[in-house]
């Protein structure tokens, strides 16, 4: 028979069950009643409750960025050799757009990082190598450049897989641009120069490249040789023609999905420091400083002037070459910047935009057609449905795109 203390010893253990069992079923019920309350409470606030990231929003993307903004910066060790040759070896596209030496030679030793590292994503890009293989003398020209095109420094030419091995191989990494685009997958958006009618008369141009996945961008990189690296430097009205890369010029824009944006100074070798890059606030609208392309065949400069008209802007605009706009208004020195179509039919190509769309919007910006929707990178080698660009803070993104369509929908 149980003792008076052992039985006295298991009234005291039944009860302390029974006491905790109703402790945890209570504080069960209030755990559920709490939660559920909070889930009411944020849909009033229109709060969404915090839940686990995807598996694509973790992904950090460094490979990624490091080979790209290596890339870059190997190709305009190439870009600016050309730059300040008076002969730059220009031909004319389909389209009757100039291609240069610095081109194909950009586009060759970028894929050709871009295969070593990441062999089976697609590539879009701009060139291709038919008009090469029929002129000898042109290709020997842009080869000669391509093996000579190293950074000075072996940890970060071997991250690119060191230099391209053969003349062949330099026609096949060009032609290697030729994916169709679209919505699925790991594709690369390339344009070895962009602004090659600003790189030809000595004014801005940028080499652009950027990672897209299932048809989102999510690494984008500007290199800008003829950008002052200071990223306090305002932008002066001539800042599109009688540039140069000399000392305290040359920068290098990067940008992650969700990581923010950044600026460094291009280098030979491996990469510098970077420092991150915002928008500039605009608490005025008639103090900020519209940036546009030099062609009037790109973009309306009429349309332009008269949205500037209407939103009370009366600085000069800025009118420069390539994606380096959108590089300048990322980290302040510019404000808006607006690609108004010139003709229905025409559709801008993703190379000229992927790279800049996202530092813009990393940076705190907002960028959309001229008809309010996000550019679609998804449909192939073009943004077939969108018109226009507009690019500005987020704060007066919507005030300068309802100008735009009362401007476009009066005419």
């Amino acid at each position: 028979m149980k003792s008076r203390q052992q039985k006295a010893y298991s009234n005291l253990s039944t009860t302390s069950l029974i006491l905790f069992s109703s402790v945890a079923v209570l504080a069960f019920g209030t755990i559920i009643a709490f939660s559920s309350r909070l889930s009411l409470f944020s849909r009033h606030l229109a709060i969404p409750l915090i839940r686990p990231l995807s598996t694509s929003a973790n992904m950090s993307y460094q490979k990624e960025l490091q080979v790209a903004e290596l890339a870059v910066q190997r190709a305009t060790i190439l870009t600016k050799r050309v730059f300040h040759e008076k002969a730059k070896g220009t031909l004319s596209k389909d389209d009757k757009s100039p291609v240069t030496i610095g081109d194909f030679g950009a586009q060759a030793l970028i894929i050709q990082a871009i295969r070593k590292n990441f062999p089976h994503d697609e590539i879009v890009g701009e060139e291709e190598a038919s008009s090469l293989r029929e002129n000898e003398g042109l290709r020997d020209q842009i080869w000669s450049l391509v093996k000579e095109a190293r950074l000075e420094d072996q940890e970060a030419e071997s991250v690119l897989g060191g230099p391209v091995g053969s003349e062949e191989g330099m026609l096949e990494a060009i032609d290697a641009g030729n994916s169709a685009g679209g919505s699925k997958g790991r594709i690369w958006a390339l344009d070895p120069i962009d602004g090659t009618k600003g790189f030809l008369r000595g004014g801005q141009y940028a080499v652009c490249l950027a990672l897209m996945v299932d048809g989102d961008v999510k690494v984008g990189v500007l290199g800008c040789p003829n950008l002052p690296v200071d990223d306090s430097a305002p932008l002066s009205a001539d800042a599109g023609e009688h540039q140069t890369d000399e000392e305290g010029r040359g920068v290098l824009f990067a940008a992650v999905e969700g990581q923010g944006a950044t600026s460094r100074p291009l280098s030979r070798g491996p990469l510098l420091p970077s420092q991150p890059i915002s928008m500039k606030s605009v608490p005025d609208i008639t103090h900020a400083t519209f940036c546009e392309s030099v062609e009037a065949g790109h973009s309306s400069h009429d349309d332009q002037a008269l949205i500037a008209k209407k939103l009370g802007i009366t600085r000069p605009s800025v009118r420069m070459d390539s994606q380096a706009k959108y590089g300048s208004i990322a980290r302040g020195a510019g404000d808006l910047y607006l690609r108004l179509p010139v003709r229905k039919d025409y559709q801008e190509k993703i190379w000229d935009h992927a790279a800049g769309d996202l530092i813009v919007r990393e940076a705190g910006g907002q960028v959309t057609d001229a008809d309010g929707k996000r550019l679609d990178f998804g449909r192939g080698r073009t943004l077939a449905e969108n018109k226009g660009v507009v690019a500005a803070p987020k704060s007066i993104h919507g005030q300068v795109l309802e100008v735009v369509k009362s401007v476009l929908g009066s005419k």
